[in-house]
């Protein structure tokens, strides 16, 4: 049964970089006629930012106050997936390098940082009718979602999913470079000391290493629908 101040489910969907999250939790919205919300998006922004203001990563005090001052929201322009504008301006493409990814997980470190961005996407997710993906949502910013799901995949496929990602926006990424930071930020993410990336205990665990993006999302808006979707 979904919330007695929900109308339609909240689905949180989270696991480690490329293991499908942004492309399932798209097409799982648009198959249920939900609003996608990608917090991931949010923290890439923050590291986007801050690295066109001259802020390191690493400095959290400057960041904080900075996360604070930053509009960030999305935008659906025609009919794609929405997109983030960061203080009035599209930047989804910008946000989408290598670089920034590596960048959004030295910032969400920080605790200011995560409190910074916490509510904003409670406000974004309260109503229901919600897909939201990232890597705490069930465990902190939506703990009583309806669903949790928690996508994971070999750290191969993953690698080679992201590389592929990469060249079709016409960014050229080495294999083993690529393998190599998804393995750092999986260290990164599943050991920092705040909301670390984990499956919450009531999670439904997919692993997508030898699965379609189909039959994936097949098997969650099944779940979903047994959530009152």
């Amino acid at each position: 049964m979904t919330s007695l101040s929900r109308p339609l489910p909240v689905i949180a969907i989270d696991g480690p970089a490329g293991a499908g999250k942004s492309t399932v939790a798209s097409r799982l919205a648009q198959r249920l006629g939900f609003v996608l919300v990608d917090t991931g998006a949010l923290y890439r922004g923050v590291a986007w930012a801050a690295r066109e203001a001259g802020i390191a990563w690493s400095d959290e005090a400057a960041l904080g106050p900075f996360t604070a001052a930053l509009k960030l929201e999305f935008r659906r322009v025609s009919s794609d997936p929405p997109r983030l504008f960061i203080d009035g301006q599209d930047r989804a493409e910008s946000i989408r390098t290598p670089e920034i990814s590596l960048g959004a997980s030295e910032v969400s470190k920080h605790p200011s940082v995560r409190q910074g961005l916490l509510e904003l996407q409670r406000q974004l997710g309260r109503a229901g009718g919600v897909v939201l993906e990232g890597r705490d949502i069930g465990t902190v910013v939506f703990p009583d979602a309806e669903l949790k799901v928690f996508l994971t995949a070999a750290p191969e496929a993953r690698a080679g999913r992201r590389v592929s990602d990469l060249a079709e926006r016409g960014i050229m990424a080495d294999l083993g470079q690529t393998l190599a930071e998804i393995s750092l930020r999986d260290s990164r993410d599943a050991t920092r000391s705040v909301a670390p990336l984990r499956a919450a205990s009531d999670a439904v665990t997919v692993d997508t290493t030898h699965l379609d993006i189909d039959s994936v999302v097949e098997q969650l808006a099944q779940l979903a629908r047994s959530k009152g979707a």
